[in-house]
């Protein structure tokens, strides 16, 4: 029984190792196979007209970020 579950344990290391393996030579982003938000037909994950109070705030530190910083 325990040699079972080692084999298990080790066929699962190496599919992880696998996938990992490839994820760093292809250097390409991890995404959904649905497509994600883009596939529904929205822009942004919150589809409100006018954001929210939180937002608009996290918005604003975004944007003072990114004019301070250098390159």
């Amino acid at each position: 029984m325990l040699t079972v579950f080692i084999a298990t344990f080790a066929i699962f290391l190496l599919v992880i190792f696998g996938m990992s393996l490839g994820f760093i030579v292809k250097r390409k982003s991890l995404q959904g196979s649905c497509g994600g938000i883009a596939a529904l037909g929205m822009e942004k994950v919150c589809n409100c007209p006018e954001p929210c109070d939180a937002r608009k705030k996290r918005m604003a530190r975004e944007a003072k970020l990114q004019k301070s910083r250098i390159i």
